[in-house]
């Protein structure tokens, strides 16, 4: 395993929530992995749920951006801050390699569990339909990894999954937000064209898999490269375990990704 360096906190922008862990490991210009944390977009969830997952990854030779963002609760958090600041996030991995830091950018994934796993999802379809010309300090998503995420908002909703959750993201329910609710979700921006990797858990009681196996169907039926790998018996905290089936998974299919 790499022993790497220490985290060091880095800023992407000025309000107290945009921040995030760098782990660099002491390979040379290393794939990277930004980690996207859950907890239903609440305030009361932070990006320290990921930390074991990070300092795994960065020992396996990744370097990793483990993310904060605003969250419901906190001034602007839900519609549209948390949004911005996850785009806001990602990009900032350009600067860090403009700084110096030797970074592989042609290998960027993004993973997030739960609610992170949505972010993470909805961040990638902004790769479809962009031109090279476009991406002027942009950073280019090469994969997306789901882990139990919450990939359709409008079924989220249907399902109460974390109860209210969704409605206080977007402000509102499906019929009083439709336009958010069809920007906002993973499953109505398809096809995202980047290579996609959904791991959940049969057992998961908290977002439930039928999210996921819905999503994987029209993401397939849209074109897009996209596999679900399901968990037996898993529930939905499992993959915040380094020791885990579902992280050996996500580690499993990282090392095939292809430089583009």
């Amino acid at each position: 395993m790499d022993k790497g360096t220490f985290p060091k906190t880095l800023r992407y922008g000025s309000l107290p929530d945009q921040e995030g862990e760098l782990y660099l490991p002491s390979t040379p210009r290393p794939p990277v992995v930004c980690l996207l944390h859950g907890g239903f977009w609440r305030a009361s969830y932070g990006r320290d749920q990921m930390d074991a997952i990070a300092a795994d990854l960065a020992g396996r030779g990744f370097a990793v951006w483990n993310l904060g963002y605003r969250r419901v609760g906190v001034p602007d958090g839900g519609w549209p801050g948390t949004f911005d600041d996850v785009l806001a996030g990602i990009d900032r991995l350009t600067g860090f390699a403009a700084d110096g830091i030797d970074l592989d950018l042609d290998r960027v994934v993004v993973s997030g569990h739960s609610a992170g796993g949505h972010l993470a999802l909805w961040a990638a379809a902004r790769e479809r339909g962009e031109k090279s010309g476009e991406r002027t300090g942009r950073c280019r998503i090469s994969a997306v990894v789901g882990q139990a995420p919450v990939a359709d908002l409008q079924r989220a909703f249907e399902l109460r999954a974390g109860g209210s959750a969704v409605s206080e993201l977007l402000g509102g329910t499906p019929t009083q937000r439709a336009e958010r609710y069809r920007w906002a979700s993973p499953r109505a921006r398809l096809p995202l064209n980047v290579p996609q990797l959904l791991i959940h858990g049969t057992s998961d009681d908290v977002v439930p898999i039928e999210i996921s196996r819905g999503y994987i169907q029209a993401a397939r039926a849209a074109g897009d490269r996209a596999e679900l790998v399901e968990l037996p018996g898993a529930g939905h905290m499992e993959f915040l375990d380094p020791a885990s089936p579902a992280h050996a998974v996500l580690c499993h299919w990282l090392t095939r990704i292809p430089r583009p």
